[in-house]
């Protein structure tokens, strides 16, 4: 029994090219006994302590030959404060990975993209990893108005477009939805479908999750995954909006939006799926148009009788306040006769496809 507590408290002198690792060893010793022991708070604490100390030895190492074991402890760091569930400890990570960060950036080597790591290579080698994790950290804090404080840096200085195939898609993955939640759906799409495109082909639970942000970024631009995708990532929840939304169904909508809603909040897409209602309107109307034959003048009394059979009454004013948006935005081409109560259609295109795209793509 005296020999086991021995054990445990022993601290070991660990001393390399007269580098101290004493404080990096018996931490991690610490760390390794308190998560056998299942105390995620004690781990916690070991692992920071471990944190700090390696980035004391990795700002005064000889070039990028410590980025490997900076990464590790990151990410370990990472995992860790999730684990305790308190948010303190994520925000004291926070803390510890943006000094890494922040030794990573203001290495003053030039940077050589795809060298090996040597005594001689830059530490902003291992900046986009890291990065990566300060990314999970402030989505999960939602924090997001500090990830400006990680783009601009890493774009300015190109650090985004060079690493591992995993640390790229990780990259534009967050990046994408950073935009998303900034309504910046252009670059949110262009970001998400970069992870998407080169994501790994067997990892399919990073592209369902790529897929949970990129979907109702295409909904709201007209584009339409094919209930093929949908079915091989179980991605069942979008199956009756993306029809809803194609065929112009308000009152199947609604109800696939108040049957997820829950789960659309927890995943910031609710008010995304939302605004996907315009998009509804528009197909409804472009029906609308066919049935009656395609004439260019639509009453808004028809309107708003169409709008109460699908379980969406509303007053004349509202119908014209929704014709207008649409007009306003492209997405419909005519005008309105206040005095009338009529829509008149452009006879050229007035569905334009440039605005939303109806053909279903995969």
């Amino acid at each position: 029994k005296d020999d086991t507590k021995k054990t445990a408290t022993r601290k070991e002198n660990v001393v390399v090219d007269n580098v101290d690792w004493s404080p990096v060893a018996n931490s991690y010793l610490d760390a390794v006994s308190a998560a056998k022991a299942g105390d995620a708070l004690l781990c916690y604490q070991a692992q920071s302590s471990l944190h700090s100390a390696l980035n004391h030895i990795f700002a005064s190492s000889k070039g990028n030959i410590l980025v490997s074991a900076i990464q590790v402890v990151c990410r370990n760091t990472h995992r860790i404060s999730v684990e305790t569930q308190d948010d303190s400890k994520l925000q004291q990570a926070v803390t510890l990975l943006q000094e890494s960060f922040s030794r990573c950036l203001n290495d003053r080597t030039e940077f050589q993209p795809d060298e090996p790591l040597s005594e001689e290579g830059s530490k902003k080698a291992g900046v986009l990893y890291i990065v990566n994790q300060l990314f999970a950290l402030y989505f999960s804090l939602n924090t997001l108005r500090l990830c400006k404080n990680l783009v601009r840096p890493v774009e300015s200085r190109s650090l985004h477009q060079y690493g591992r195939a995993g640390d790229l898609v990780t990259y534009r993955y967050y990046v994408g939805r950073l935009y998303m939640f900034e309504d910046q759906y252009d670059l949110a799409e262009t970001n998400l479908e970069y992870a998407l495109q080169h994501c790994h082909k067997t990892a399919l639970t990073n592209k369902k999750a790529i897929l949970r942000n990129l979907i109702p970024v295409k909904l709201l631009r007209g584009r339409f995954p094919t209930q093929s995708l949908l079915k091989k990532y179980e991605l069942n929840e979008f199956m009756s909006m993306v029809d809803s939304i194609y065929n112009g169904n308000l009152r199947a909508f609604n109800d696939s939006l108040t049957r997820y809603q829950d789960l659309f909040i927890r995943r910031g897409i609710y008010l995304l799926l939302e605004k996907c209602k315009t998009v509804c309107y528009r197909n409804l109307l472009k029906r609308i148009h066919h049935v009656l034959d395609k004439k260019p003048h639509l009453s808004l009394m028809e309107l708003a009788k169409a709008f109460k059979w699908l379980g969406v009454p509303m007053e004349l004013d509202e119908v014209e306040c929704i014709l207008a948006n649409l007009i306003f935005r492209g997405y419909i081409r005519g005008y309105i006769s206040h005095t009338n109560r009529v829509l008149v259609l452009s006879k050229s295109n007035p569905f334009p496809t440039s605005a939303v795209i109806l053909s279903k793509t995969d």
